[in-house]
């Protein structure tokens, strides 16, 4: 059964505001035909560039996409909106050049599942955007973490906020090139970063990668 959350949906906006200059450090690099994961209300929308050729978008919640429907008829870039969870995509393999995430990981049910689909659809030289809470690298606030995801998940629409996202990534087949942390981390029980990583090939794969900065 799909997720529904009116409530969350009717009150996602204003929630998400305080995040909302963390995105522009990550949306407008989306370039060609890009997915984008988890639209919520559409939020990121108007910060897509022209680079942007077509802009598809999957959100699995009703409550939601119905809201980033109303929100796609006033922006510039026509936008493709299916109602579909992420971990079975409905497009083909390589057909898209970027793959946009934002606080997303942190929800999906079957966050390997997506990432693994995430990897199918880009092309090879594609990208994958993703902006996300992070689990902490201080052991105290990790720990504080997963004290709170049970609370904070059924809160907050399933978010988890303890999520190794780097190594769900790169679990995933993906190189990380760039991961930051944005603001305070160590000592912050809701980090978050932006990253840039690109699908590697299967003979490239490795099992254990070293960490990127910002997330061990």
């Amino acid at each position: 059964m799909q997720p529904r959350h009116p409530i969350l949906a009717a009150t996602l906006d204003v929630a998400m505001r305080p995040m909302y200059a963390a995105r522009k450090l990550v949306v407008p690099e989306a370039r060609g035909r890009v997915l984008e994961i988890g639209v919520g209300t559409g939020l990121n929308f108007d910060l897509y560039g022209e680079a942007v050729s077509a802009l598809v978008g999957i959100e699995p919640d009703p409550y939601m996409l119905r809201r980033a429907r109303r929100r796609a008829q006033h922006v510039a870039q026509a936008i493709e909106l299916h109602e579909v969870g992420a971990e079975e995509l409905p497009f083909a393999a390589a057909s898209f050049d970027t793959v946009v995430v934002t606080f997303t990981l942190c929800t999906i049910p079957e966050p390997e599942a997506a990432l693994g689909e995430v990897r199918r659809v880009l092309r090879p030289e594609g990208r994958l955007l993703f902006l996300e809470h992070v689990r902490s690298p201080g052991w105290v606030m990790a720990r504080l973490q997963d004290v709170i995801t049970p609370v904070w998940r059924r809160l907050f629409g399933g978010c988890h906020p303890n999520r190794n996202t780097g190594d769900l990534v790169r679990a995933a087949g993906f190189a990380i090139d760039e991961m930051a942390p944005i603001g305070r981390e160590r000592w912050n029980p809701l980090p978050i970063a932006r990253g840039i990583a690109r699908p590697l090939a299967a003979s490239r794969r490795v099992s254990s990668p070293e960490p990127a900065p910002g997330e061990r």
